[in-house]
C-alpha cells in the first residue's frame, strides 16, 4: 500500500508540474486511463504490470501542446525509473485531403537509477474517408547516450468503426531500426537488435468513455541475446485492456 501511494504521488506531481500551463489555455482537453501495461511499440514499459497514466493537449495557435505523465512501475527496461513524462510540440497542415503533422518530444524518467531520459521527433500524414481512418508516419531520435546510439520507427496505423455495431477496429504495424553505440543501452527500445511490432485491437467508445483490449505481437524472441534493459519476458505476444476516461 505504501507504494502505491508514492507511486500515485509521484506521478500525480508529474503531471501538475507539467500540465499546469497548458490548462491556462484554450482548446483544451485532458485524459486518465488505467491498463494492464504500459505498451509502446510491442514492448511493455511497466514490466507487464497495470499502468495508470493521465494527460493534457492544449493549442495554442498552430502549436499543438501536450504532457503525459504515467507509471512504469520500477521497469527494468527503463533502469527502476516510477514514471515517465512526456512532453511534445508539434503543428499540422493539411495537404489537400491529407492531414500533414510534425512534433517533437522528451521522454523525461521519474526516479530512475541513472540518466535516462530522451528525445526524439517525428512526422505523419493522415487520411480519412468515411468511417475509415489510415496514418503513415516516422519517428527518429537521433544518437543519443541513454538509448545507446539512435532509432527510427516507421509506422503504419488504421481504425474504423464496424458498421451496425457500437465498435471501432485499430491495427498497427511498425518497424525499429537505428545505430548502435552502446549495446545494453540500446536494448531498451530494441531488444536484440532491429524488430517488427504488430496491433489488432477493438474499441468501445461512449460519449467519454472508451474501453479496449489489443493483441500485441512483435517478432523478438526471449531466446535472443541481449541485456538485462531488453526486459524480453514483456516484449512477445500478449493481449492488453484499457479503460479511458476524456473530460
Amino acid at each position: 500500500m505504501r507504494d502505491a501511494v508514492r507511486l500515485i504521488g509521484t506521478i500525480a506531481t508529474a503531471t501538475l508540474g507539467t500540465i499546469t500551463p497548458a490548462f491556462a489555455q484554450d482548446n483544451r482537453s485532458a485524459t486518465v486511463e488505467l491498463a494492464t501495461e504500459e505498451e509502446r511499440r510491442g514492448l511493455s514499459w511497466s514490466e507487464g504490470r497495470a499502468a495508470i497514466s493521465g494527460d493534457v493537449r492544449a493549442s495554442i495557435g498552430r502549436l499543438d501542446l501536450s504532457a503525459r505523465a504515467v507509471s512504469t512501475r520500477n521497469s527494468v527496461r527503463h533502469d527502476g525509473a516510477d514514471a515517465v513524462v512526456d512532453l511534445s510540440v508539434g503543428t499540422g497542415w493539411d495537404l489537400g485531403a491529407v492531414r500533414v503533422q510534425t512534433d517533437v518530444t522528451g521522454h523525461a524518467f521519474v526516479g530512475a537509477r541513472g540518466r535516462r531520459d530522451y528525445v526524439e521527433g517525428g512526422v505523419s500524414a493522415g487520411y480519412t474517408y468515411g468511417p475509415l481512418n489510415a496514418m503513415l508516419g516516422v519517428i527518429a531520435a537521433p544518437s543519443q547516450k541513454a538509448i545507446g546510439g539512435s532509432n527510427v520507427y516507421a509506422y503504419a496505423y488504421a481504425n474504423a468503426g464496424i458498421p451496425g455495431t457500437p465498435l471501432t477496429a485499430v491495427a498497427e504495424v511498425g518497424h525499429s531500426s537505428g545505430s548502435v553505440r552502446n549495446a545494453d543501452r540500446a536494448d531498451r527500445l530494441r531488444p536484440g537488435g532491429s524488430y517488427s511490432n504488430w496491433r489488432l485491437g477493438l474499441e468501445h467508445r461512449r460519449d467519454r468513455l472508451t474501453i479496449g483490449v489489443d493483441y500485441i505481437g512483435t517478432n523478438i524472441s526471449e531466446n535472443r541475446a541481449a541485456s538485462r534493459y531488453a526486459d524480453l519476458s514483456n516484449a512477445t505476444d500478449r493481449i492488453v485492456g484499457r479503460v479511458q476516461y476524456s473530460f
